[in-house]
């Protein structure tokens, strides 16, 4: 295999790779506080190549990581007592067996016990644990500070946490994060919590669909790159062969 159809073959790779995200983004474009996803390449020179006249420096892509977009979602009414959503940055959070987790997805209900949960469980964290809710007292009021009220008195608080640098978060399915850099979290100063509405996929299909015929062409481009250059090499091993 020549020089041209190794570059192009790691370009191919990239652009699978690609196509997966693109197609996640798609599948979650109603995932409630499902953030986009991107990919990050990079080039690497090898020095293991050489033309006719000596050798050359070739640039092979390679895949360098996700990247994800924290922007808002849009906001929808649910009226839901327990389903809150984060306007402005920040995250909820959530403690899993594993550890700590943060989320955006705040479709939160109550466990058997009267706990704050998630979908599957987790218990909601608030400023000082767990919060509690004792059914037979009536409704539950949280304010945009994150006060969690029933029959007038405050019986927890929401906690919303922020990182200086959220591309320090890894995904760890369910909707979670993980903190995989050293970086701790502090307390929100600027996000509000609204109760009784969710926030959305910050994905828009439409960009998203049009990426996704970008990188299915590009992908098509290269294929035809290294079947060009196999028709070369073909074509000249068979001169070769005919002058000797």
């Amino acid at each position: 295999m020549d020089n041209t159809m190794y570059v192009a073959l790691s370009r191919q790779m990239t652009l699978r790779r690609e196509l997966d995200i693109v197609a996640n983004n798609i599948a979650n474009s109603d995932t409630t506080g499902f953030k986009l996803e991107g990919t990050m390449v990079r080039t690497e020179p090898s020095t293991g190549a050489s033309m006719i006249d000596g050798p050359a420096t070739l640039k092979f892509v390679l895949d360098d990581g996700v990247t994800r977009d924290f922007g808002q979602g849009a906001l929808r009414k649910t009226d839901g007592a327990f389903d809150l959503a984060i306007e402005g940055a920040g995250f909820f959070k959530v403690q899993t067996p594993d550890g700590e987790r943060y989320t955006r997805d705040g479709r939160f209900t109550l466990s058997p016990e009267g706990k704050m949960t998630t979908q599957s469980g987790n218990p909601v964290l608030g400023e000082g644990g767990e919060i509690t809710v004792n059914p037979e007292l009536g409704a539950v009021s949280i304010g945009a500070d994150g006060v969690v009220s029933q029959a007038g008195e405050q019986i927890g608080k929401v906690a919303v946490v922020a990182f200086d640098d959220p591309g320090g978060l890894s995904k760890t399915g369910d909707n979670l994060f993980r903190n995989a850099s050293n970086l701790q979290p502090q307390p929100s100063t600027t996000a509000q919590i609204r109760q009784g509405m969710l926030e959305g996929s910050n994905v828009n299909p439409i960009l998203q669909v049009t990426r996704l015929i970008e990188i299915t062409r590009a992908y098509e481009s290269m294929a035809k790159t290294i079947e060009s250059s196999a028709e070369l090499s073909r074509r000249s091993v068979e001169r070769l062969g005919r002058v000797a």
